[in-house]
């Protein structure tokens, strides 16, 4: 019978350690990388007024098209311009600005769906407010 024992003991002792072993091996942890630190978005005093001039800029681009106004594709182009020099490495603010078109384009999109007087008048007017903010922008941060 102690033959049986040693058997039975050295079988527990083997299960124990290996269960053990297994076990400490899954607690061991790999190395954490360290998180990379969040870079804020760059603050630009004018960054309000560009937005709103942005949405401008969607709002005419729509009502110009529906009107089938001349040179109605060059507002599109114009925001591209805009994104391209204002936003070339801060992903988040041409995220904000394209935002802001889009919102304009939709605002009139939802209400115009054919040219009508009122909808020439808020072009007109729209325009006019791009402008005076265009030149308040330049005037005030431009170079």
């Amino acid at each position: 019978m102690i033959p049986v024992r040693r058997v039975f003991l050295s079988l527990a002792v083997c299960a124990g350690s290996a269960m053990t072993a297994s076990a400490w091996a899954q607690d061991k942890k790999p190395p954490v990388a360290p998180e990379p630190v969040p870079v804020a978005p760059a603050v630009v005093p004018y960054d309000d007024k560009l937005s709103r001039l942005a949405e401008v800029i969607g709002s005419v681009h729509y009502l110009r098209t529906l009107c089938k106004a001349q040179g109605s594709g060059e507002w599109r182009n114009d925001m591209q311009r805009l994104l391209d020099s204002e936003t070339k490495d801060e992903p988040q603010r041409k995220e904000r600005l394209t935002a802001a078109f889009n919102r304009g384009y939709r605002a009139f999109a939802s209400v115009y769906t054919d040219c009508t007087q009122s909808a020439i008048v808020a072009e007109e007017r729209y325009r006019n407010e791009g402008a005076t903010l265009a030149t308040e922008i330049t005037s005030r941060f431009g170079n």
